[in-house]
């Protein structure tokens, strides 16, 4: 069974980019365009991992995470996207499972290598 990858961004070129990305990879894929979506989708679906943007509208990511954690028994792993330049305090994501930070632009190739980095996370299923 593949691993099921949550990609949260208000931006659908960026959606299409990964989620493209991960699918020719053999990962399934479910697309939020904005917060409120991707907890509503991660909630419902409980990825095995998730890909989203900081800044999006109804609900940031960071948001988005701290509200999964709240709730889920289960932490789901995530690579946080931010716009060069946009500062995160480190210290807001010590208590999220936020395995990596990238800044747009990124490379959807360096993006694959660390979601199958941390795959292990899910290839028992």
């Amino acid at each position: 069974m593949a691993c099921k990858i949550l990609v949260a961004d208000d931006e659908i070129a960026i959606t299409n980019v990964v989620a493209r990305k991960l699918q020719n990879a053999g990962l399934e894929t479910i697309v939020a365009g904005d917060g409120q979506e991707a907890y509503e989708l991660a909630s419902a679906e409980r990825p095995d991992f998730i890909i989203t943007d900081l800044q999006m509208p109804g609900m940031n990511g960071l948001e988005l995470c701290t509200r999964l954690a709240a709730e889920l028994p289960v932490p789901i792993p995530t690579i946080l996207l931010t716009a060069k330049g946009f500062e995160i305090d480190r210290a807001s994501l010590a208590h999220l499972p936020i395995l990596q930070v990238m800044t747009k632009p990124f490379s959807p190739n360096e993006l694959l290598a660390s979601v199958k980095e941390a795959l292990g996370l899910c290839a028992g299923k």
